[in-house]
Order: structure tokens, then sequence, then C-alpha cells
């Protein structure tokens, strides 16, 4: 069965060039060729509802890295060079625990840069990461913040092995215009205006081993970076789960009460799993159906009609009507990037 495709807020994109954009060290031409070679039309930037496929956002993030050599992407006072994060991950192998490999990790990236510190902290029954910021123009970029949050998520994920569903994000600045993205990228509770940014882990899961080799990381460490940042729709059991039958059965675009029998369970446990994920029933039709529109109309020539039909419209006005409510956009201008 093929994987949902993924579209994510240019929002994301935006945070992907704000330091680069806030210490002016390229200039607009230097950046658009790079959004270029990434399939990325540079115009989207002014557009808010605009979108990306999660391809052309993980192509952007590996060209900043390589062509300024930087995989800190311009967020802190001096680069991060190429092997920064392999050396991160690298210090947390060979760990007794996810707990210790998590402490070692945030050492090491302690020691590559001036910006931010991390320290693992103990409250009752949970573990968090905490991030420490050293001046203030720093800590106001709040892509920052959610980086860091979700690549040292992702990494103890990964050398976990398997899900490592946090027990709550917070986040040391006000909720953003934007926060409804979160829903996509923070799966779990979420408390802006607090005093400092952290991620946090039920304490007896951190007791785990680490799972991951030396020969894993470097078979695996092309993807690592990328799958640290680009949500995965498997973040989301169930949300996963309802959408690759939902694509598997399209057009047909059965309702509810078949979904929920193929799943094997019932309508009311299926909404409620959804609901404790953040989402609807409906909801997850609709973003699929966007995010199949957005990848179709930007990698094939499919008449906009028949891709209607492909959707489950009644015809391409209806068509044309939701994807400008989803994105701000006509879907033939959105074809003509």
């Amino acid at each position: 069965m093929s994987r949902a495709p993924v579209t994510l807020s240019i929002v994301s994109v935006q945070g992907l060039l704000c330091g680069l954009l806030r210490r002016g060290v390229e200039t607009p031409e230097w950046i658009d060729a790079a959004l270029a070679a990434s399939g990325i039309d540079p115009a989207l930037l002014e557009e808010a509802g605009a979108r990306v496929t999660a391809e052309q956002y993980a192509a952007l993030l590996a060209v900043l890295m390589e062509r300024r050599d930087d995989e800190g992407l311009g967020l802190f006072s001096r680069r991060l060079r190429h092997g920064s994060f392999a050396l991160v991950a690298r210090s947390a192998l060979g760990a007794p625990s996810l707990a210790v490999a998590l402490r070692r990790a945030a050492h090491t990236f302690s020691l590559l840069q001036d910006d931010v510190s991390m320290r693992c902290v103990r409250k009752d029954e949970l573990t968090g990461l905490v991030l420490d910021f050293h001046e203030p123009q720093t800590a106001g970029q709040n892509f920052l913040h959610e980086l860091l949050l979700r690549a040292f998520w992702q990494l103890l994920a990964w050398l976990h092995g398997g899900r490592l569903p946090p027990r709550q994000f917070d986040f040391g600045f006000d909720q953003p215009g934007y926060a409804a993205i979160y829903a996509q990228i923070f799966p779990g509770p979420l408390q802006f205006a607090q005093a400092h940014s952290a991620v946090w882990f039920d304490t007896a899961l951190l007791a785990t081993p680490v799972r991951r080799d030396e020969q894993a990381l470097r078979a695996a460490w092309r993807n690592v970076i990328p799958s640290l940042i680009v949500p995965r729709p498997g973040e989301h059991a169930f949300s996963a789960r309802v959408s690759e039958q939902l694509q598997l059965t399209s057009p047909a675009w059965p309702d509810l009460e078949t979904i929920a029998g193929r799943l094997h369970v019932s309508m009311s446990t299926l909404q409620r799993h959804l609901a404790s994920e953040g989402t609807s029933f409906q909801a997850l039709k609709d973003r699929l159906r966007r995010d199949l529109a957005i990848v179709r109309l930007t990698t094939s020539t499919v008449p906009i009609a028949a891709l209607a039909t492909e959707l489950g419209f009644a015809d391409s006005a209806a068509f044309q009507r939701a994807f400008k409510g989803w994105t701000g956009s006509a879907a033939g201008s959105y074809r003509q990037r």
C-alpha cells in the first residue's frame, strides 16, 4: 500500500529560511535559487495558505545544508558544519538507556554551538529535555525551538527503534498565529508561554535500552536528518490508518462507518482515537484530498476536471472552490508553478 502523501504549510518553509533571512548571510537571489532547486516557487512565500510537498521540503533542507555547509540553517551564531548531527547521534550510541543517550546527545550538542544549552530534568513521573537560550535574539526564533524539540525527540525515537510518544511539549513563547500546524508536527499536549521550551517523556520509557548501533547509523544517516524534521503520517497511528484506507479506496471515498469497519473498531471508538490525535474523519478526508491535489498538480498533467472526479468532487467548480479554500490559490495557478 502506498503511503498517503504529506504536504506542509508554507510557514514551515519560512522557518527553514528564517535564520538566513534574519542574519542576512545570503542574498535574495541565492535563496530564490535554493527554492527553485527544490521545486518550490519563491512566490509561494508570500501566500499564507500555500503548501509544499514533504519531498520539496526535504529537498530544500538538503540544499540549504549542503550549499552553506551549515546543518544549523543560519539559526546559530556560527555554522554547524557537515557531520555535526552525526556526531551528536554517534555520542548517544552504546548508552545503557535512552535517558543516558539523551544526556550524552544534549551535552555533545552544547559543545558544538554557543547559543543554547540543553539539560535533562526529572519531574515526578516525567523526564524532559529543556532548552536554555543564552541571548534574546536567538531565543526569539520560534522555529529554532520547534526544530530542536522535534529533532531531539525524533533522534531519541530512532535510537529506541520504534515510536516514542512524548507526554507533553512546552514552548517558551506565546501561541503563534500559525499554531494550527502544530497538530501535524507535535503529537501531544502543548503548553505555550512557558519559562523554557521542553519535550517531556515518561521516565519509565527512557529506562529502556538503545537499540541502534554504529552500523545502523552508517546505513541510515543519509535519511536521518530529514526524518528528524519532516513529519511522517505514522506519528499519529489512527490518523495514518484512516488516511491509508481513504487513499486505497479513492475515488469511492467511503464514509466513517465503512472505514471503522475496515479497521475493526466501532465508529465511536474511531472518533475518540482521532479526537485524541487532534483531528476528525472529515478533517482527514479534506487534508488527504488537499495533499493529493497538490501532489498531482505539481507532478502530473492530469486535467483539472479529471482530478476533480478522482478526488470525489461532483464537478470541476466544486473542486476549484475547495482548493481555493485549502490553499488560498486557484488550482490552475498552482500548476503553472
